[in-house]
């Protein structure tokens, strides 16, 4: 669990996918994040739960769709920030 604002896991991968299973700190409430691929914000490669930019909301525990590599799966680096407190972050998948 997030305890303060800007809080950040990153990681190198090998994957098409990247998921999060993560939730906001209560039922009512959310938290806004950003992913990055490589420094950038993802574009094409976005995942339904986040925009071209990266941006994105916790609202409710489950699994988040975070990144969907369109093109050839390489080594790439994933970021993500979490731009307030309260996010708690479970385990990561990759398909």
């Amino acid at each position: 669990m997030l305890n303060g604002a800007d809080g950040r896991i990153a990681f190198r991968f090998h994957a098409r996918d990247v998921h999060l299973v993560m939730g906001p700190p209560a039922r009512d409430a959310s938290v806004p994040f950003r992913v990055r691929v490589d420094g950038e914000p993802p574009g094409d490669a976005h995942g339904l739960d986040v925009d071209e930019q990266g941006e994105g909301t916790v609202a409710e525990q489950r699994l988040h769709q975070l990144i969907r590599e369109r093109g050839a799966i390489t080594d790439r680096t994933f970021e993500i920030t979490f731009l307030a407190p309260g996010a708690e972050a479970y385990c990561f998948t990759f398909g």
